[in-house]
């Protein structure tokens, strides 16, 4: 019996969409690799602030960014509490998922060396398929031939309540009023930004979870891929 042929799933959406919930899911059921482009991009940002890269104002110092980035080295690590961001060699996921990190982030992803030195990375990634990447870009730009690709949307309020419970969560909880600006404030970066904007890919398949379970997502999302993989492999579904 042939071995069925690995693929790349790309999942775009907007921010806090529950992309990354849905896509880190359906990686762990299929024994495949997950890559969160969103953490490489907040990695990068963690580092522009760290290093003095972004002004009081929010203003990027893109030429400095730009001339480190290529060296910045982003990976990931499978832990007892799940899937952590690591940057070069430091564990960072936790104060990569602060509104502050969150308020600067659009700004340094749409930097266009940053972005090419991201998508070099996220390309050598998916270089053996296998892997299931979500974010911006990911079908339009990073893997414009990936075999599944899903456009996740949901409104601005949804959205911003499953942040604001994220942020709760994690440790780092800040006003509902705050987090709905920022994630308005990131769909308008992310839409209108001259480097990979967001956008939905033509061969996407588009899900607006606005009113989805969790449980009603990830079927979803399986059954979409089962149908796929079966049509790449030749099988009746």
């Amino acid at each position: 019996m042939t071995e069925n042929k690995k693929i790349i799933v790309a999942i775009d959406g907007y921010s806090s969409s529950g992309k990354s919930t849905m896509a880190k899911k359906l990686a762990k059921d299929l024994g495949y690799r997950y890559i969160d482009s969103g953490a490489m991009y907040r990695a990068v940002t963690l580092y522009a602030m760290e290093n003095g890269m972004i002004a009081p104002d929010g203003t990027v110092d893109a030429e400095a960014l730009g001339a480190v980035v290529g060296n910045i080295r982003i990976d990931f690590a499978v832990t007892p509490e799940g899937q952590h961001t690591l940057l070069d060699g430091r564990d960072v996921e936790h104060l990569i998922r602060s509104l502050e990190v969150s308020n600067h982030v659009s700004p340094v992803a749409a930097i266009h060396t940053v972005r090419q030195a991201l998508t070099a990375q996220q390309q050598r990634f998916g270089a053996e398929k296998g892997i299931v990447m979500d974010g911006r870009d990911i079908g339009t730009t990073v893997f414009p031939n990936a075999e599944m690709k899903v456009f996740v949307t949901a409104s601005a309020e949804k959205r911003a309540h499953r942040r604001y419970l994220e942020l709760q969560q994690n440790g780092t909880p800040s006003p509902y009023e705050d987090v709905l600006k920022n994630v308005i404030e990131r769909d308008r970066i992310d839409e209108t930004r001259a480097e990979s904007p967001l956008r939905k890919a033509p061969d996407a398949v588009e899900l607006d979870n606005s009113d989805m379970s969790l449980p009603e997502q990830e079927k979803w999302l399986m059954e979409l891929f089962n149908k796929t993989e079966a049509a790449i492999n030749g099988r009746d579904c």
